[in-house]
C-alpha cells in the first residue's frame, strides 16, 4: 500500500469513485447535492489540480483504495473503499496529515457518522462546534473536530 500524490485525470477518476463508493455506504440517509458526474468534475479540476489530494494505492491488488485532501491546515475528504477499511489506511492518512500540518488540523463530519467520530477522536481530534447543517451543501447537521499538537 502506497500513500502518495494524485496527479493526473485517472487518480481523480479513480478516487472520485472511492468518494462516491464511500459515501453512500457509509452516510445512506445523507443525500449528496452533486450527481456523480459532478463529483467526478470536481476531483478532476479542483481538488487534484488545486489541493494538497493524496491516494491510498494498493497497485494490482486494488488500485485506488484511499482518498485524502488536505489543504492549508484543514484535512477533507477522508474516505476508504468500504471493503478495504479496517486494514490501517485510515490511520495512516492521519498520519501524514499530522506530518504535512504540524501545527494542527481541523475538518467537519457529519454528526450521523459516529464511526468517524470515534475515529477522529482516538487520534485526538475533539469536536468544538456543532451546526444545524445550514452552511453545508447537504444540510446536514454536522461537527467540527480539530487537532493541535
Amino acid at each position: 500500500m502506497t500513500l502518495r500524490r494524485a496527479v493526473s485525470a485517472p487518480d481523480a477518476a479513480a478516487a472520485a469513485d472511492v468518494w462516491l463508493t464511500s459515501f453512500a455506504a457509509a452516510l445512506p440517509t445523507v443525500v449528496s447535492p452533486r450527481s456523480a458526474d459532478e463529483v467526478h468534475g470536481y476531483f478532476r479540476d479542483v481538488l487534484v489540480p488545486l489541493r494538497e489530494t493524496w491516494v491510498a494505492d494498493a497497485g494490482a491488488e486494488g488500485g485506488i483504495v484511499g482518498v485524502m485532501v488536505l489543504h492549508d491546515d484543514e484535512l477533507s475528504q477522508l474516505y476508504l473503499r468500504p471493503d478495504w477499511r479496517g486494514r490501517g489506511i485510515g490511520d495512516r492518512f492521519v498520519a501524514l496529515a499530522k506530518e504535512r500540518s504540524p501545527g494542527g488540523l481541523s475538518l467537519w463530519t457529519f454528526q450521523v457518522n459516529k464511526p468517524a467520530h470515534r475515529f477522529y477522536e482516538r487520534h485526538g481530534f475533539v469536536a468544538v462546534e456543532y451546526t444545524d447543517g445550514s452552511g453545508n451543501e447537504e444540510q446536514e447537521p454536522d461537527v467540527q473536530y480539530v487537532w493541535r499538537p
